[in-house]
């Protein structure tokens, strides 16, 4: 068996913690690991780390390699999409690459696993899916339904019908989008419908012969030899693996999964997995709360003071406030398509920016300047790289620097500065073995992250 971690969405629910550049699998919500390094280690007692392959783009690479060092899964493979063309073409080029990659047989099994969810017990989430991959053996397409505890309007639904005659589960009579509040009321009561969990299992060859059925699109780039279905990847239709194969198959069969299960698919929804008061708050950050009752308060940055309020949704990041009434959280992606569409940068980027290297964290900006916190993780180091229309001033505030400006090398320690001229090549390097800290003061007509030209990369950037 093969676990294919899909960890390429971007997550606008969570917005203003997930971001395009920082989407919701890495952000640390609940726990002190991200919610990509809990689904990595939720399978390391079912399949060795080699077993494993995550899906990303190319954007989060480096940041997936740093969950998978985080929890000593460096062997798993990162499988890189070219373009998202969403969830069926990614489980397609995760197949063509267990054949070519991994010499996978036809018939061996692919267990489909969002990279973002919350669930537990392990070890009844373990039994199941064994208990799907021995009935994916039987040509089956098989997904795990969470049984509905309330009429959720957020998450699609699947009806199950008669038991699978060959394995465990039961027949599948259809999909359903997210429905109202009625609907899914009814379908809470019916008794038969459960939450789609997203998650799949079933041969290679299985899959060919749905594809083939009936995304013909797919399965024809599919059968190309790897090189050439990622050069030809961006042609591929943009369409979910339940719209394209799940929702049209007639070898689909569901079964129950009884573990407590979170998409944290919204506010809401990590509002109902947080540790409240008495009054029914939750609250992280500096929050200082007033006659409030059943609201969610993070602060990240500042005070955050909350008077009297009820059923309320605060979160503040360094750059963004987020106020909305509870219950009204699905409308935050709606937030975010209107941020789009006025070119905004707080939907793409956050104020901490995650690099092989280290990090960065913008102080403070304005016309001429930019302040930035740099962080270089101990025997790692920038680019060699020059800027054409900025020059920097690099104070060290903690740990020691190995910075290379033209010909000439210089270590700078804790409490030096040293400046860096426009147009002309530099690298900076931390040699030691604690982290090495500085603040970075950026001067110039044009301060934007593309004025970077690279002449040496470590990280293959180049």
């Amino acid at each position: 068996m093969k676990i294919i971690i899909l960890a390429g969405g971007g997550g606008t629910r969570l917005f203003p913690l997930s971001r395009t550049c920082f989407p919701k699998q890495f952000l640390k919500v609940y726990g002190e690991r991200s919610l990509l390094a809990q689904t990595i280690t939720r399978f390391r007692r079912v399949v060795n780390a080699k077993d494993i392959i995550v899906v990303t783009g190319e954007l989060y690479r480096h940041q997936v390699n740093s969950e998978l060092q985080s929890c000593g899964m460096q062997e798993a493979h990162v499988l890189l999409e070219p373009a998202g063309r969403n969830t069926a073409p990614a489980i397609a080029l995760a197949a063509r690459y267990c054949l070519d990659e991994l010499g996978c047989s036809p018939d061996e099994i692919m267990f489909i696993s969002t990279a973002d969810h919350l669930i537990s017990p392990v070890g009844l989430f373990e039994k199941r899916v064994w208990q799907a991959v021995e009935t994916a053996e039987q040509d089956k397409i098989v997904t795990f339904g969470i049984t509905p505890d309330k009429p959720e309007t957020g998450y699609g639904y699947i009806q199950a019908g008669e038991p699978n005659s060959i394995g465990a589960g039961y027949q599948v009579v259809k999909f359903t989008e997210k429905p109202d509040s009625v609907t899914a009321e009814q379908y809470l009561a019916e008794g038969n419908y459960y939450w789609n969990s997203g998650m799949f299992a079933f041969s290679i060859r299985h899959l060919l012969q749905e594809l083939e059925q009936h995304q013909p699109e797919i399965f024809e780039l599919t059968g190309l030899p790897l090189a050439e279905m990622i050069d030809r990847f961006a042609a591929m239709p943009s369409i979910s693996f339940d719209y394209a194969v799940a929702e049209k198959s007639a070898a689909v069969v569901t079964i129950p999964l009884e573990c407590y299960w979170n998409d944290i698919g919204s506010w809401d929804s990590l509002y109902e997995v947080m540790i409240k008061d008495e009054h029914g708050n939750a609250a992280t950050g500096d929050c200082v709360i007033v006659d409030c009752s059943n609201s969610l308060i993070m602060g990240k940055s500042r005070l955050i003071a909350g008077i009297g309020l009820e059923d309320t949704l605060v979160v503040e990041t360094d750059d963004v406030i987020v106020v909305a009434k509870r219950g009204e959280s699905q409308k935050v992606k709606d937030l975010v398509q209107q941020l789009k569409a006025q070119g905004r940068k707080e939907v793409d980027e956050p104020t901490t920016m995650y690099r092989p290297w280290g990090s960065y964290t913008i102080l403070g900006e304005g016309p001429g300047y930019k302040m930035k916190r740099i962080v270089v993780n101990p025997g790692q180091q920038l680019s060699l790289q020059l800027h054409y229309h900025r020059s920097e001033h690099w104070i060290v505030i903690g740990g020691t620097a190995l910075v290379t400006i033209g010909e000439d090398q210089h270590m700078i320690h804790k409490n030096q500065s040293i400046f860096v001229p426009q147009t002309t090549k530099h690298r900076l390097e931390n040699p030691g073995k604690l982290p090495l800290e500085i603040i970075e003061i950026q001067n110039g007509e044009y301060l934007g992250e593309d004025d970077i030209i690279r002449f040496e990369d470590n990280y293959g950037r180049v």
